[in-house]
């Protein structure tokens, strides 16, 4: 929902910072016999954090900026020097923003002020070739590169944190008595729906400083889509008290009697926890000639409710209403907000690898391991690339491939790179890239040309 400069959910693009590059290095000294591998690591990318800032009251400025990207780690540099890592990104959200995933799944709630939650991790960064030394090799050619972050879309989603929630029917003097009580300013006029956004002010009486959300738009039928009530109840749901503000002329044909049980069924209708908090009905705009009658009916109809006589306007009663708001305040615990049930974590052990063939005979291999060796190797490397032939191998990849009746030719997809088929993995003979288990494919002309031979050949 998005309302002049208020904005209460949007959606983000999170890209955390990729992992530096290692360095293939070597120490050359004059005078010095075995200088040996010197490639530092490199460094990690930065994560994406959010972060709750209780002055902030809209999503506005992400609405701006959807795209949110973290610096990367630094390359490993000679003399086992590390890259240095990214910096993290802090993006600060309103305290009551609501975290989801895009397919809607619940991440976290950000309630306190100062709570962070990361919702992207930077990539590690890569090993540079002194890692890779032993005594076997002790003048390794390999050095890995980066990993990449994390990429997230997330649904953020703002639900108003206040003590007190002001609630009724448009022109009943919510914004008048929030410009009463606090040094809020909104806009005020002697029509219906002035207020387009909700409001929030301060409060400090008798000690207390309480928060105060000025909710606009409510009407019959609102909790069922209605003019603008929809988009706003929602922010009540957090409130510990509401007042109820009459208008002793009622509100489009409705008396106030009426215009009260109006509100009451579309709070119940809504959320039931809604008309169950305690709500104090205050008959506004004293002045009038007929608002003592009606506040002396208020007060036989609605005898489950503190009633109360006040005028926003001239601050009558004013006081009396905010010693009330005080009094249950004081007598209503914070609620332990919880918009979902937390679940226990369940570790799922998910396979190193999973073989597909579609339609076209390509086989794809997914997997995170599998895309990390990928990501994290320099195929202008061979010995990069003799190193993943023996990853795969020790892994059963080759085995799999060959058990799924992979044949030469046959163009393989894994983390996002398209290799060809090119008979089994020889660990014994470091070969060139190109000719080293996998190699890059040819044209396309040439590949349809090779299938259509190998199924001609199938169906002799």
């Amino acid at each position: 929902m998005q309302s002049g400069s208020f904005l209460d959910r949007v959606k983000i693009y999170v890209t955390a910072g990729k992992g530096g590059d290692g360095c293939l290095s070597f120490r050359r000294e004059k005078f010095i016999e075995f200088g040996g591998p010197n490639g530092g690591c490199g460094g990690r990318g930065g994560d994406v954090i959010l972060k709750a800032e209780p002055n902030l009251t809209t999503l506005l400025e992400l609405a701006y900026h959807p795209h949110i990207d973290a610096p990367n780690g630094e390359k490993g540099g000679s003399y086992n020097k590390t890259g240095r890592a990214g910096e993290n990104r802090y993006v600060y959200v309103p305290c009551g923003t609501i975290v989801r995933t895009l397919e809607g799944e619940f991440l976290v709630d950000m309630t306190k002020p100062g709570q962070e939650f990361t919702v992207a991790k930077g990539g590690a960064g890569g090993r540079g070739n002194q890692s890779f030394k032993t005594q076997q090799n002790t003048a390794p050619h390999i050095a890995e590169n980066g990993l990449p972050g994390e990429e997230v879309t997330l649904i953020l989603e703002l639900k108003i944190l206040a003590d007190l929630g002001l609630v009724g029917f448009p022109n009943a003097g919510k914004s008048t008595f929030l410009s009463r009580i606090s040094a809020a300013r909104p806009r005020i006029a002697d029509y219906a729906f002035t207020t387009l956004n909700p409001n929030l002010g301060i409060t400090l009486h008798q000690g207390l400083s309480f928060a105060t959300a000025d909710i606009p738009g409510i009407i019959e039928g609102a909790s069922e889509g209605k003019g603008l009530g929809i988009q706003f109840l929602k922010h009540i749901e957090r409130t510990r008290v509401l007042l109820h503000l009459v208008d002793p002329e009622g509100f489009d044909g409705l008396s106030a009697e009426e215009s009260v049980k109006v509100i009451e069924k579309e709070l119940k209708t809504f959320n039931k926890k809604l008309f169950e908090k305690p709500r104090i009905i205050a008959v506004n705009k004293a002045d009038l000639p007929n608002a003592e009658k009606v506040y002396k009916t208020l007060c036989k109809k609605f005898k489950k409710h503190k009633v109360m006589l006040i005028s926003a306007a001239t601050g009558q009663g004013v006081k009396e209403v905010l010693d009330e708001v005080v009094k249950i305040l004081s007598a209503t615990p914070v609620e332990q907000i919880a918009v979902e049930e937390e679940k226990p974590v369940v570790h799922k052990v998910e396979p190193i690898f999973t073989i597909t063939r579609d339609e076209d005979d390509v086989i794809h291999i997914t997997g995170k391991k599998v895309e990390e060796f990928i990501a994290m190797t320099n195929f202008t490397q061979p010995e990069a690339v003799t190193r993943l032939k023996g990853i795969f191998k020790k892994i059963g990849l080759e085995k799999a491939l060959l058990k799924q009746g992979v044949q030469d030719g046959d163009l393989l997809i894994v983390g996002g790179k398209e290799f060809e088929w090119n008979g089994d993995f020889d660990e014994e003979a470091p070969q060139a890239p190109e000719h080293a288990g996998y190699k890059r494919r040819e044209t396309k002309a040439e590949r349809l040309a090779k299938r259509k031979a190998r199924r001609e050949g199938k169906n002799k």
